[in-house]
């Protein structure tokens, strides 16, 4: 095997799950304190392990369930995992897409208008753009733009914690040592899974590449701390600036400010307009994906031209519901969501999943 067949099996599915969580997971920090931080900053960082170990286990079960049954888009893998009811997951997967891409929105244009000084919907516009011709490339072109995207996004981070840590070192420790530990991080952290667990049907295409069952499971294994550790780098510096920090629209800018270096400031938003753009680009291919294997089924084919059709179109949508407002959004929306994708996807594909695992050779 190969060094780069090695990479696609075993790190590509994380770095997928990772590029697509991230702006709806952890990207503007109002997630991570909304899910994390308010249950204090120690319970917070038990959280951030909770939510890890259930992204993994979830993953390790749904990539070797894919591998087995050749499920490569979440129509064909829900039909599988829950029959006739497969429906209840594509509905809260498009509840879900619609707020996310709300908050894509709502998030570009903040940046564009905050960090640059530019029309608000200049950003939206942009976002809009790049979303569009990134879906229109396909599978090939979503792989190595979010696998190149993901290492510099891992490089900006450490730089961003390594910069936070020196200026906020003393707020850190003493956050951390100090402050007790909330009562509901447990729940707090499977909450934070359930929800962003969503995202999965993006990675399904690369689970092509796995040839045996120890590839699936120990790409998933893999798969919770590489979508996690650019956000406990996020996170460590929020504490900082706790409790202040939990009042914070998008906590992101809060610290860039306090970190008082414009060019870094421009550097790390520009690199989160990235990851804005991997999400909705993630989600949306997607739902691309879902239509092409029922075009598929029925002998026919999707038109190059429908793709980007399908994003712009979703886009706008999405743009019109982030009128409701960043913080709202998360508030509302992921919580009233998080229950349907824990009842339709994480548990049954941690009981019922893994008993047919355990059933099927390998």
């Amino acid at each position: 095997m190969t060094g780069s067949s090695a990479f696609r099996r075993y790190l590509l599915p994380g770095f997928l799950f990772q590029s697509v969580v991230i702006a709806g997971g952890y990207g503007t920090g109002a997630e991570l304190s909304e899910f994390f931080l308010r249950e204090g900053p120690a319970g917070g960082l038990l959280a951030i392990a909770a939510s890890t170990a259930v992204f993994s286990a979830v993953a390790m079960a749904t990539y070797e369930l894919a591998r087995l049954w050749g499920a490569f888009d979440y129509r064909h893998f829900f039909q599988r995992l829950l029959g006739p009811a497969w429906w209840l997951f594509e509905a809260c997967y498009v509840g879900l897409l619609l707020i996310v891409l709300a908050v894509v929105a709502a998030a570009s244009g903040e940046i564009m208008s905050d960090t640059f000084g530019l029309n608000y919907w200049l950003g939206v516009g942009a976002v809009m753009v790049s979303v569009g011709a990134l879906v229109f490339g396909g599978n090939e072109a979503i792989e190595k733009v979010f696998s190149a995207w993901s290492f510099v996004l891992y490089a900006v981070y450490l730089v961003f914690f390594i910069a936070c840590f020196r200026v906020l070192g003393p707020e850190i420790g003493r956050a951390l040592a100090s402050e007790p530990v909330g009562t509901g991080w447990a729940w707090a952290g499977i909450r934070y899974a359930g929800y962003n667990l969503a995202v999965i049907p993006p990675v399904l295409a690369a689970l092509r590449l796995h040839g045996s069952r120890t590839e699936a499971l120990a790409a998933g294994a893999l798969t919770g701390p590489i979508a996690m550790i650019p956000g406990l780098l996020f996170y460590l510096p929020m504490t900082g600036l706790y409790p202040g920090i939990l009042e914070a629209t998008v906590p992101a800018t809060v610290l860039l400010e306090r970190l008082g270096s414009r060019p870094f400031q421009i550097a790390f938003q520009v690199v989160l307009f990235g990851t804005l753009i991997e999400t909705g680009a993630g989600l949306i291919h997607a739902v691309n994906e879902r239509i092409s294997g029922l075009r598929h089924d029925r002998d026919g084919e999707l038109a190059p031209w429908a793709r980007p059709a399908i994003a712009l179109g979703l886009l706008a949508v999405g743009t019109a519901v982030s009128s409701f407002g960043l913080t709202g959004l998360i508030a509302r929306g992921y919580g009233t969501l998080t229950i349907g994708f824990i009842v339709v996807y994480v548990v049954p594909v941690l009981t019922l999943g893994v008993w047919r695992i355990r059933t099927t050779p390998g």
